[in-house]
């Protein structure tokens, strides 16, 4: 039970990290979100708890074909507030848009097997 809480003391505290930096400088901060940090701390978990190297490359495959679908939020968001749409609902179409393409995406990924 430690283990798990200080894996999740950790993965949050980056997450708490980049919305703190991106209050002074937003650039910045989503510079920081971008980057694959929870991927790469879920490879690392899943390495100590399995150290199995396969699971490993399954996981960072999958996690390749799952960003895919979820980068139009990225662009969809901004556009919608910039046409003056509120930021919730504008985060709710992202969201919307997003769990459509991960459907789409899983189905392609599922029939061409490769998760």
């Amino acid at each position: 039970m430690l283990y798990l809480a200080i894996k999740a003391g950790i993965s949050g505290i980056l997450v708490a990290l980049a919305s703190e930096v991106a209050r002074r400088y937003p650039g910045f901060g989503g510079m920081i979100a971008s980057l694959p940090l929870v991927s790469i701390l879920a490879m690392i978990w899943l390495y100590r708890d399995t150290g199995d190297p396969v699971a490993i490359a399954q996981h960072a495959t999958a996690t390749f074909w799952y960003v895919l679908p979820s980068l139009p939020m990225f662009l969809l968001v901004p556009l919608l507030i910039n046409k003056g749409l509120g930021f919730w609902p504008a985060l709710a179409a992202g969201s919307v848009v997003t769990v459509l393409l991960y459907v789409v995406m899983n189905r392609v990924l599922m029939h061409f097997q490769i998760v």
